[in-house]
């Protein structure tokens, strides 16, 4: 959109909503779409981290707690409920990450779309036109790219977070099922 022609624009769009302007000008309303998925996508993983950094540790603690207090460690019912208390915090660790899964796959997906739909623009303005201008082509092809681009980068991102926190929760598991066994050997010395 050309600012020149519109005498007030600025008015109409605040300074604040510029970038988002250009970014829908570079590559489409998709783009758009890429960056509210990888906010939403980012703020799960940002969640998830302060999750384990402060809730889940605090709950690791009480469940130890809760377990080293109990008398009955060996009967069959005493090691069952340890492992159901054990298995619905690590559930808790676990619980968005389908969500996680959903919208790293979601990503290139809506990138693909992007570029499917610029493309369509600028065949669309090539046949309106009735000549070949290649510079046009170019550009219409460079700004068709970008929302792949940014799709596999957003979902590259968010599958490194992903593969970091199942390999976190599994070395988690792993160290609960320890630390509860060890709270056991603890309060029997």
């Amino acid at each position: 959109m050309d600012r020149a022609a519109l005498p007030g624009a600025r008015a109409v769009i605040p300074l604040w909503l510029e970038p988002l302007e250009r970014l829908v000008e570079a590559g489409g309303a998709v783009l758009v779409v890429i960056a509210l998925v990888a906010m939403l996508l980012f703020s799960l993983a940002l969640e998830r981290v302060w999750y384990f950094r402060i809730t889940y540790r605090r709950a690791r603690r009480a469940l130890i707690g809760r377990w080293a207090a109990r008398h009955d460690h060996l009967s069959w019912s005493a090691l069952t409920l340890r492992e159901a208390w054990a298995r619905e915090l690590i559930g808790r660790l676990r619980r968005p990450l389908p969500w996680l899964r959903l919208l790293v796959a979601l990503c290139p997906l809506l990138g693909l779309l992007g570029t499917v739909t610029g493309m369509i623009a600028v065949f669309d303005s090539l046949a309106m036109t009735d000549t070949s201008q290649a510079r046009a082509m170019a550009d219409g092809v460079a700004r068709a790219t970008l929302p792949t681009l940014t799709g596999m980068a957003v979902a590259v991102v968010g599958l490194l977070f992903t593969s970091r926190l199942e390999h976190i929760i599994r070395r988690e598991d792993q160290r609960l099922h320890d630390r509860l066994a060890r709270a056991v050997e603890d309060t029997d010395a």
